[in-house]
C-alpha cells in the first residue's frame, strides 16, 4: 500500500480505523483520501484497504 507517498507493508485486511489508530491519529482530525476518493468517516471502521491502494491522510492543523 502507499501512504502519505511511501510505501508500507501492513496486514492487508486492515480498515481505514485500524490504520488510524496504528498511527496514533484522530478520526475526528484527519480526511482520509483511497485512490483519489475522500472516504466518508462514517464509514472508517468498515473500509477494508488493499495492498495496492493509494492512501492520503491530511490532518487538520489548527493556528491563528
Amino acid at each position: 500500500m502507499i501512504l502519505n507517498g511511501k510505501t508500507v507493508d501492513l496486514q492487508e485486511d486492515i480498515s481505514i480505523e485500524q490504520l488510524l489508530k496504528y498511527y496514533n491519529l484522530n478520526p475526528q482530525k484527519v480526511v482520509v483520501e483511497v485512490n483519489m476518493e475522500i472516504i466518508d468517516d462514517e464509514v472508517y471502521s468498515t473500509y477494508v484497504l488493499k495492498n495496492q491502494d493509494t492512501v492520503e491522510v491530511i490532518s487538520f492543523v489548527g493556528g491563528g
